[in-house]
């Protein structure tokens, strides 16, 4: 059956849920937790969990999900560290460094693909597991077909089944980042998507809210999938709300029937949406937060409460007494699993009335009381005339409570060896690759001059396009999907271009690593695997990507400390991407007939929206563009810098490539430099 995964952003999280009842729960410590907001839990608190937890057959996950620089490497082998003395059942990541220290300082702690990891396809899967993952996280967006296919793969799987959705595939949003420097790939994200936003200029509308998750009902039907676990989303959530949707969640997995109406009440954004498991999106998943959802959650509060006034029951525990006048009182205490604990107490009297009787041992024995045990069998060896006082007799249950206690957390626990590893920074011979031009459309680059381009980036549908226009295959690279619902009919549309000759991939998500070595081709890793140490650039080297284009969210000076084995990039030119999106924000309001392709924020800034419905996805770009011709100096670390072009015009094309290729300032007006001198806020940085 699969386990039941509970969020705690705190200790007192932490114990309602244990007391409503959870197979298992997820926290972040002070350090790389995406949900930096949360109070989340100092080592002793992190100690004090795991005992929690583990007397209960609890696992305890531990989320050290965010991307991590060069100068936090030590401070997250600390982490690691601390992790395997303490016995956490797994760690859940984003960054590809982790497997590195892993595979290294401590090869049997178990890891988990976060969702920002952006898995959502067989390859996906297939390359996480590869790189020693033994979970895989889902991507939120994906129908239960795809789900159901990939829980078949050899590798466990976790999907969320309750929760606040993000408009934006986890892992590719960099809108928090890019307006207010608060990075979701770091847990600072300021939740710029609940703000208006709308298709109609000035209009006041939320079209980058969505509803809430919920697929509870539909619990037994993913579990008999093969799911390993079913994930509640909510570390920056109330205790009344955790333990209400891990009330629903055991109910629905053993046949009862849910409150889904007070789950409705405690939080909801006017209702929830199963819209992503049905593969059906629009207007029906967009909600925001009203008046009438937070006084429904007011009045809910006292019923949920009830829900963990009082322990749940984890395990059944037997006793056999033994007593004889004259000897030791002995209680032996066995849970369902056989762990065995026995505790002595004073020596046994002799009845001078009533002697000792099963009935009254039961009595005293079955006063569990808020323990985590019910009472299974009782059984006695014991003289007809001995007798226990029953303030002795309770003695020894409680000693046998806590012994048991002890024996089950012992039991559950499973402390890692770390060995400390040096890491040594493996660089490369600095040599200098050209341009790399991105374009949506061959067309753009029609009578453009492209003298000094390394490479000509395209979707694989256009690269027969490309060749006609005169380009040589081996100048032309496909870029894969930023997201598919369909990997087999990309890989053919990327199998038909390397039929034309053309060798090389852009991965713009780690599926792409592995289908690359599979067609036998090239493959060039793009922004969308955050790259932001020199670990991670060498575990993709390692993987077989033969250039790396690094994170966009670092100042350059950061960019700048990263060693890679491979040649590296920097984003140069172009519109940013702020979020990748399955849902499109235009289609709900505007409909595809009255596209203009921009969205508007509250303040009037218009943000373009790229559109790829047909492979199931859309793009929203930054209002502003990102220009450095002038400022090459400051990034010139980079051995290639990559323009991507959206709707430019050819001649618009021609005068970017000229004023990269002689460093001088473009005519634009909106022009931003994205966060390569401003960086992003750190956690300690907040006021």
């Amino acid at each position: 059956m699969a386990e039941v995964l509970s969020p705690c952003g705190g200790y007192e999280t932490l114990e309602a849920v244990l007391k409503t009842g959870t197979d298992a729960v997820y926290l972040g410590s002070q350090h790389f937790s995406a949900r930096a907001s949360a109070h989340n839990f100092d080592e002793g608190e992190l100690a004090r969990a795991v005992y929690e937890c583990h007397k209960r057959g609890v696992k305890l996950y531990q989320a050290i999900n965010t991307l991590v620089t060069d100068d936090e490497l030590p401070i997250l082998l600390d982490e690691i560290k601390t992790a395997c003395k303490l016995g956490i059942d797994g760690l859940i990541t984003q960054d590809l460094c982790l497997t590195e220290i892993v595979k290294k300082c401590c090869p049997e702690l178990p890891i988990h693909a976060s969702t920002q990891m952006t898995v959502h396809s067989l390859a996906g899967v297939e390359a996480v597991k590869r790189l020693g993952f033994c979970r895989a996280v889902l991507s939120r967006e994906l129908p239960k077909d795809i789900i159901a296919s990939l829980a078949k793969l050899g590798i466990e799987t976790e999907v969320f089944v309750h929760g606040a959705l993000c408009m934006s595939v986890s892992g590719q949003c960099y809108m928090s980042a890019l307006i207010g420097q608060r990075s979701a790939n770091r847990g600072m994200c300021a939740q710029a998507c609940r703000l208006p936003a709308s298709a109609v200029k000035g209009a006041e509308r939320y079209d980058l809210s969505l509803k809430d998750m919920s697929y509870i009902p539909f619990l037994r039907e993913i579990a008999d999938m093969g799911v390993n676990s079913l994930k509640i989303e909510g570390r920056m959530k109330r205790p009344e709300y955790v333990a209400a949707a891990a009330d629903a969640c055991n109910k629905a997995l053993s046949g009862q029937k849910p409150d889904m109406q007070l789950l409705s009440d405690v939080f909801s954004r006017d209702g929830f949406t199963d819209g992503y498991y049905y593969h059906k999106t629009g207007s029906a998943m967009f909600g925001t937060r009203t008046k009438e959802n937070v006084k429904a959650a007011n009045d809910a509060f006292p019923k949920i409460h009830e829900l963990y006034r009082t322990q749940h029951k984890y395990a059944t525990m037997s006793f056999t007494l033994y007593a004889h006048e004259g000897e030791v009182a002995t209680l032996t205490a066995f849970d369902d699993n056989g762990i065995t604990v026995t505790v002595t107490g004073e020596p046994v009297q002799t009845a001078i009335k009533r002697p000792l009787d099963k009935e009254y041992i039961k009595a005293q024995l079955s006063k569990l009381g808020d323990t985590i045990y019910t009472l299974g069998e009782v059984t006695a060896d014991i003289s007809g005339s001995a007798i226990i006082p029953a303030s002795a007799l309770n003695a020894l249950r409680r000693e046998a409570c806590a012994a048991l206690d002890e024996a089950r957390t012992a039991a559950n626990t499973k402390v890692y060896d770390f060995s400390p590893c040096k890491f040594d920074k493996r660089t490369h011979e600095k040599r200098p690759l050209g341009l790399r031009v991105f374009v949506r459309d061959i067309s753009q680059l029609k009578g453009v001059s492209l003298d000094g381009v390394g490479l000509v980036c395209t979707p694989p549908e256009q690269a027969q396009s490309a060749l006609d226009m005169g380009l040589r295959p081996e100048m032309i690279a496909v870029v894969g999907d930023r997201f598919t619902f369909d990997e087999a009919a990309e890989i053919s549309r990327i199998s038909a271009a390397m039929d034309k000759g053309i060798d090389r991939l852009i991965a713009t998500n780690i599926a792409h690593i592995g289908i690359a070595k599979t067609l036998g081709m090239s493959v060039s890793a793009d922004f969308g695997l955050n790259i932001t140490n020199s670990l991670s650039a060498g575990v993709l080297a390692d993987m077989g990507a033969e250039d790396i284009t690094l994170s966009f969210e670092l100042k350059a000076g950061k960019l700048r400390q990263i060693a890679s084995p491979v040649p590296v990039g920097v984003f140069a030119y172009g519109r940013l991407p702020l979020m990748l999106t399955a849902n499109c924000p235009l289609r709900q309001s505007v409909g595809c007939k009255g596209c203009k392709g921009e969205l508007y924020d509250r303040t009037g800034r218009a943000f373009k929206v790229a559109c790829s419905k047909e492979k199931g996805y859309v793009e929203i770009l930054n209002s502003e563009t990102l220009v450095m011709s002038d400022k090459l100096s400051d990034i010139d670390f980079a051995d290639f810098y990559s323009l991507y072009f959206t709707d430019e015009t050819p001649q618009r094309v021609n005068e970017v490539i000229k004023a990269y290729q002689n460093g001088y300032a473009l005519n634009e007006k909106n022009i931003t430099r994205g966060l390569y001198y401003r960086g992003i806020i750190q956690k300690e940085d907040r006021k």
